[in-house]
């Protein structure tokens, strides 16, 4: 836990400064870094997996690599796990998406992952409402694998933030290997009055 105290004192100060624009700082500036950085990771998912093929979910690059749907649907448990450490908003999850493997979840038509990984971004969206700076200190239970321990939440919103980059650069690089272009590799729009 001592590793993310130390990455939050080096990197959040900098990245506040970076992006602030002239003027008076937000008035919770380190979970408005985290809910900016969330939901910029939301979009470029939501966009990839819009523009990658159906018929690609089943594409996995090696045999031991998860495919396209496996992602989808771990993305949306993940969503879960971590945002329901965000405050006492709890997620209702269908009884189907808890009790089916995740290996069968992958299977699923394309329509039915994005509705469940949609579900799941709207939900860490509201949850996102609940957090101020003066609670990420505040210790929240983790339950794993059938194992519990405490946590700070900012471990919780910080996981978040790493799997979503984690899984975007996955997706990003399967999009690549199938000749599609991944998001935030298109070109931007030129800027206007310049």
């Amino acid at each position: 836990m001592k590793t993310y105290a130390v990455l939050l004192a080096l990197v959040l100060p900098a990245s506040l400064a970076a992006q602030q624009p002239s003027g008076s700082p937000p008035a919770n500036p380190i979970t408005t870094v985290f809910r900016a950085r969330t939901l910029g990771l939301q979009r470029n998912i939501a966009q990839a997996f819009d523009s990658i093929p159906e018929r690609l979910f089943s594409y996995k690059p090696t045999p031991v690599q998860l495919t396209i749907g496996y992602i989808a649907q771990h993305l949306a448990s993940d969503n879960y796990l971590f945002c329901n450490a965000f405050g006492d908003m709890k997620a209702p999850v269908a009884a189907e998406d808890t009790a089916t493997a995740d290996s069968v979840k992958a299977t699923w038509p394309k329509a039915r992952l994005m509705a469940n990984l949609n579900a799941s971004f709207a939900f860490c969206e509201r949850a996102l409402g609940q957090l101020d700076d003066a609670k990420l200190a505040d210790q929240v239970t983790l339950s794993f694998r059938g194992q519990s321990r405490q946590v700070p939440r900012v471990s919780m919103v910080l996981g978040h933030v790493t799997d979503m980059a984690d899984h975007y650069s996955q997706l990003a690089n399967y999009m690549r290997l199938n000749d599609l272009i991944p998001p935030t590799a298109l070109p931007r729009p030129a800027r206007t009055g310049q």
